[in-house]
C-alpha cells in the first residue's frame, strides 16, 4: 500500500490543567519538556509519526491561541498543515472536521487520530503498530483503536474489552468500553486476561468515519457538510468559526466508538503512557538512590525519599525531610502536594481560579 494515502492528525488543543503549575492556559503541556529530556511532548509526537506518513501528510488540531507557539516549536509545518479549532469542543467535533476535509483532499485516506501529549517508549514497536493498523483500515470497513496491555490495574484509564474469539489479522471484535473503573473492578479486569488500557488512538478510512458521523451524530455530521465546498481552501477558516459553536460537545469514545458495531482494537505493547499527571511523569523520569525524581539543574535534596521535583534550572531549590511529594516551582507559583493526593491539583485549580482570578492559570 502506499502510504501517500497515510494521513496523521495530531490533536493539541487541551490544556493539561493535571499538570499545573507547570503547564498554564496560556501554554499547556503538549508544548512542555515534562520529563527534561530537551524536547516538548509535541515535538516527540510529530518525530514519532515523520517515520511513518509523509510530512505533508501529517495535520496539526489547536486551539487559535497556541498556533504561534506550535510554529516556533515545529518551523517545518507548513501553514497548510495547522488546523486551528475556534473552540474546545472534545474529540467528536475535532475527528468530524478533520474528516470533512480529508474527504474533500483525498477520499482514499486512511487517517490515525492521534493526541499530542503521550509518551511512547519502544518507538520501533509503535511503528510497526501503526502500520499493521493502517493497512488494516484501508481494507476493513472497521474503525480501529490501538489497545494497550495493561500491565497494573490503574484506575486513570479508560478500558476495552475484546473478544478474544473474533480475530481478524491482528485486530480483534470490541465487546465494551468502560470508562476509569473502580480498583476493585480494574483488578477484575486485569485477571479476565480480555481487558486493554484505551490509548485514544484511533485509525480508520475516511469513508468509514464518515458513515459512522453519518449513523450515529447526524447533527454534527451535518454541520460540517454545510462547509463542503471550501474545505482545503482560504474560505474554510472563516467557515468553521461560523459553525463550530453549533457542535455538541462530546469525545469521539462517547459519540461513535461506544455504539458503533464495526469496532475492532490492536492489542499493542509499545511502552505507552497518557502523560496525563504527576505521578505518571515520576513514574517515567530517572530516580535517584532514595526514589527522587529531580528535574533541574540546581536541586538539592537532603533526607527526601521518593519526591517529584521539577524547578527552573537557574534556580537553587533545597529539599528536606520530605517523602512522596511533589514539589513543582515556577518562577510565579510553588506547588507543595503529597503524591497521593495529585489527583485533587484539578480541583486546587478551580479554588485557584474563584480566589485570585486568571492569572495564575
Amino acid at each position: 500500500m502506499s502510504n501517500k494515502n497515510n494521513y496523521v492528525a495530531i490533536m493539541a488543543g487541551g490544556i493539561g490543567s493535571r499538570f499545573w503549575p507547570e503547564s498554564r492556559v496560556h501554554h499547556p503541556k503538549q508544548f512542555l519538556d515534562l520529563l527534561g529530556t530537551g524536547k516538548s511532548l509535541i515535538q516527540w509526537t510529530y518525530n514519532r509519526f515523520k517515520h511513518i506518513c509523509p510530512q505533508e501528510n501529517i495535520y496539526f488540531i489547536t486551539n487559535e491561541q497556541y498556533i504561534a507557539t506550535l510554529k516556533e516549536q515545529l518551523p517545518e509545518i507548513s501553514d497548510f498543515n495547522i488546523i486551528s479549532e475556534p473552540s474546545r469542543k472534545n474529540t467528536a467535533p475535532c475527528a468530524a472536521y478533520f474528516a470533512h476535509k480529508m474527504m474533500a483532499l483525498n477520499p482514499d485516506a486512511n487517517i490515525i487520530m492521534s493526541p499530542a501529549d503521550h509518551l511512547i517508549m519502544q518507538e520501533h514497536d509503535f511503528e510497526r503498530t501503526a502500520h499493521e493498523a493502517l493497512e488494516f483500515v484501508a481494507h476493513n470497513k472497521a474503525l480501529l483503536t490501538l489497545g494497550i496491555k495493561p500491565t497494573r490495574p490503574d484506575t486513570g484509564y479508560g478500558y476495552i474489552q475484546y473478544d478474544t474469539e473474533q480475530e481478524l489479522g491482528t485486530a480483534y471484535k470490541v465487546k465494551t468500553f468502560t470508562e476509569k473503573p473502580s480498583l476493585e473492578l480494574a483488578r477484575t479486569f486485569l485477571k479476565s486476561g480480555d481487558f486493554l488500557w484505551n490509548s485514544g488512538i484511533f485509525v480508520w478510512n475516511v469513508k468509514t468515519i464518515m458513515n459512522a458521523l453519518e449513523q450515529y451524530l447526524p447533527e454534527m455530521n451535518e454541520v460540517f457538510t454545510q462547509a463542503k465546498d471550501v474545505y482545503n481552501t482560504p474560505l474554510e477558516n472563516k467557515a468553521i468559526i461560523k459553525l463550530y459553536p453549533h457542535c455538541t460537545n462530546i469525545s469521539i469514545d462517547y459519540g461513535i466508538m461506544e455504539k458503533a458495531r464495526n469496532v475492532y482494537v490492536i492489542p499493542s505493547y509499545f511502552g505507552w503512557c497518557d502523560l496525563g499527571t504527576w505521578e505518571s511523569a515520576y513514574e517515567n523520569s530517572n530516580k535517584d538512590y532514595l526514589g527522587n525524581a529531580v528535574i533541574g539543574n540546581n536541586v538539592m535534596v537532603i533526607d527526601a525519599s521518593e519526591c517529584m521535583i521539577k524547578a527552573p534550572a537557574d534556580k537553587l531549590v533545597v529539599i528536606q525531610g520530605m517523602e512522596k511529594f511533589i514539589v513543582i516551582d515556577t518562577p510565579d507559583i510553588l506547588l507543595i502536594c503529597e503524591r497521593n493526593r495529585e489527583q485533587q491539583i484539578k480541583e486546587y485549580v478551580a479554588e485557584v481560579k474563584r480566589n485570585k482570578g486568571d492569572k495564575f492559570l
